[in-house]
């Protein structure tokens, strides 16, 4: 079988047109240890969010079906008719990394899924369920499929749109996902599976994160030639020196063209702790939707300065902050949540 580059495939820009964002609910008290029933409010308003400008796509499973549509009439979803619920049996929520890659043709009106291998983060957690998902949702919507035989998380790779993914050696080259695989091997998948001419490496994510180091924790491309950068003003932080080394690396880089990328510095929330524990927050974990850019919030007077900071570089979406104290404790936030299906 051909791959997505060799039939023409690529993986678009997070911010080109959707026809819907795909999430999976949160039903597993381990997800989310003593907060499952907090984080309910806030991922409400992410659907409702969402549906004011394109569809969202739930997989949830039947046994909690009436759940969640309970709770959508109750928050008064005002586009509830933009939400579509799939009977699926899930693991945990972070649809991102379990969920398809969506690929579009080049020069046709047509997508197609990347079904990549999903270990949860080097086998951190029960993964068969989840591993499941990407080609039931293909399965759904018609849609070929191209499987790679390989470990890969939506988290962990970053796009341009126009032939570049960034990502970190951190996550992609750690023993717990494809230890056969060299660097060079990693990149051939990414060129045939994503469609993309050229790979930006970073080295380290964020203190907290247990996916091993997502680059949508810490740099996000907002336009072809422009990255948003995590940077750590304290310099007694944990996260200082390696927020730090990323943005000597970013400033090095070149695009296809030669060029250097516009590169933005958006700061570090004061840390989130819980029992003692690190939690990965950070406000690169933002989620386009059609019209809105959703960044997660954490009570704090950095809140107020990252997004000034986004409406100044993205000034033709609507920059919502959005609470993401409960859901952090699952350590993830709203671009981990989600998986953007384009429009085609």
């Amino acid at each position: 079988m051909k791959t997505p580059f060799e039939d023409g495939f690529y993986f678009p820009a997070e911010w080109m047109p959707h026809e819907a964002i795909w999430l999976t609910y949160p039903h597993n008290d381990d997800s989310f240890p003593g907060k499952l029933a907090a984080v309910y409010p806030a991922y409400l308003r992410f659907i409702a969010e969402i549906a004011k400008s394109e569809k969202v796509r739930i997989n949830v499973p039947e046994s909690r079906k009436a759940q969640i549509i309970g709770q959508l009439d109750s928050c008064g979803c005002e586009y509830r008719e933009r939400v579509e619920l799939f009977a699926r049996e899930s693991d945990d929520v972070w649809c991102r990394d379990h969920g398809p890659a969506f690929v579009i043709h080049r020069s046709i009106p047509q997508k197609a899924v990347v079904d990549w291998e999903f270990n949860a983060w080097g086998g951190k957690y029960p993964h068969d369920r989840d591993n499941r998902i990407a080609s039931a949702i293909a399965a759904d919507l018609r849609l070929p499929v191209y499987r790679p035989g390989i470990v890969m998380e939506g988290g962990s790779v970053e796009f341009n749109g126009d032939g570049t993914v960034l990502t970190t050696r951190a996550c992609l080259l750690h023993p717990n996902r494809n230890p056969q695989l060299s660097q060079g091997h990693i990149e051939e998948f990414l060129h045939y599976y994503y469609g993309i001419s050229q790979v930006l490496w970073l080295n380290d994510g964020i203190a907290g994160d247990d996916t091993d180091g997502h680059v949508d924790d810490i740099a996000r491309f907002i336009r072809p030639d422009a990255i948003v950068v995590a940077v750590e003003s304290n310099k007694n932080d944990v996260n200082y020196q390696p927020l730090q080394q990323n943005l000597r690396e970013l400033k090095k880089m070149r695009l296809l063209n030669g060029k250097q990328p516009d590169i933005i510095e958006l700061p570090m929330p004061d840390p989130v702790l819980h029992e003692g524990q690190r939690l990965p927050a950070s406000y690169a974990n933002f989620c386009f939707t059609n019209d809105a850019l959703i960044v997660p919030c954490f009570h704090c007077k950095q809140d107020e300065y990252a997004i000034r900071i986004l409406e100044e570089c993205i000034p033709h979406r609507h920059i919502v902050c959005m609470d993401s104290t409960d859901i952090i404790h699952g350590l993830g936030s709203f671009h981990c949540l989600s998986q953007q299906e384009p429009k085609v």
